[in-house]
């Protein structure tokens, strides 16, 4: 392409600096005439159409608001339930974890009364861990027989009067409250 100008640049288009200094004020449309501006809206509603459906606009937004609310009511539903399972199963996992470690303490239990006394101190460890925990010991000591947390293998002839505990066979446990497993226990009623 040639050059036109005498210093060798290119030649620019001559610009209607009265014609831009003319257009509206930023966010609004441009003036009609202006390159690239978009024609007036002429589809816009006439202003009695809008009253008409004016009860129908209103009726359709409380419809979706009511609609909004039951999504966000059944979400937080959904949420607690949700946060109650995981609670739930994390329990239920610690609990069938403890019930598994039970025939371990048994086993220290009665190897300390076999007189092994080296299984002592990790009898202790592992039971302070299991009680912090929430492992307890279901009472035995100067308790009436209760059928909900012992269990009678052996019954002795008493004097008619309430069963109450004489001897225990195998120790029980609760866990967080509930029943991980009955005190074995000998009855005398």
């Amino acid at each position: 392409m040639p050059d036109d100008t005498p210093n060798g640049s290119a030649a620019v288009p001559e610009v209607d600096f009265d014609e831009l200094s003319a257009a509206p004020e930023s966010g609004a449309a441009p003036a009609a005439g202006v390159r690239g501006a978009p024609a007036p809206r002429t589809d816009a509603p006439e202003p009695d159409e809008v009253e008409v459906d004016l009860p129908s606009v209103l009726a359709q937004r409380d419809e979706y608001l009511a609609l909004a609310k039951r999504v966000q009511a059944d979400f937080e539903n959904f949420r607690k339930r949700t946060l109650k399972q995981q609670q739930e199963v994390a329990a239920s996992g610690a609990a069938r974890l403890v019930e598994s470690l039970l025939p371990v303490l048994d086993a220290c239990d009665n190897a300390i009364i076999h007189g092994a006394s080296d299984v002592a101190p990790i009898y202790k460890s592992l039971f302070e861990t299991l009680t912090k925990a929430g492992l307890e010991v279901v009472p035995t000591d100067g308790v009436p027989f209760d059928p909900n947390v012992h269990e009678a293998v052996l019954h002795e002839p008493g004097d008619g009067g309430e069963p109450h505990i004489v001897d225990v066979l195998r120790t029980g446990y609760l866990w967080q409250g509930k029943v991980l497993r009955a005190a074995m226990v000998k009855v005398k009623d």
